[in-house]
């Protein structure tokens, strides 16, 4: 991700996590999203160096149709060989045509690069259509899980693990 596909990332971004958690988180909080905002908070991060996090964009041609996120695992700070995808999203519009998937593959080849033994990541126990996502890409509950806080309303999130390559 370059600075100049900001803004499309954060488009990208709101516009996902509206269509993937209608129903599941507080149609408040989805509202409240804001894409401008969003692009303004990567931006301020991004100048500032980015927090050895890798930002992974696809694209048609010039165009930004997917966005993932990739780093140190935020958990236990004694576990320094995992990573974690912090965030994958795709253009609703692209879903299912191999946007995800092409990077989910960039993904894991980054965090083998990166040296991670496993790549772990957070999903909302009620988005079944990301639960299938991450596990035909052969990631799998490892039997932790937390509740998150959405305006409110704990909602429970598993989280899934595999190795990166």
């Amino acid at each position: 991700m370059t600075r100049d596909d900001i803004d499309a990332v954060a488009a990208v971004r709101v516009r996902g996590w509206q269509t993937a958690y209608a129903g599941i988180v507080p149609q408040s909080y989805l509202d409240a999203m804001d894409a401008g905002a969003d692009a303004e908070r990567r931006k301020e991060w991004f100048d500032a160096g980015g927090k050895r996090v890798d930002n992974l964009v696809a694209t048609d041609g010039a165009e930004v149709t997917g966005w993932a996120a990739l780093g140190p695992y935020r958990g236990e700070p004694d576990d320094a060989e995992a990573g974690e995808l912090y965030a994958i999203y795709v253009r609703p519009d692209r879903i299912g045509r191999g946007t995800g998937r092409a990077l989910m593959a960039a993904v894991r080849a980054r965090a083998g690069e990166r040296g991670f033994r496993s790549l772990r990541l957070w999903v909302l126990a009620d988005n079944a259509q990301a639960l299938r996502f991450y596990e035909r890409a052969g990631f799998a509950p490892d039997g932790t899980d937390q509740i998150e806080m959405y305006d409110g309303v704990p909602l429970k999130e598993l989280r899934y693990a595999t190795d990166p390559a």
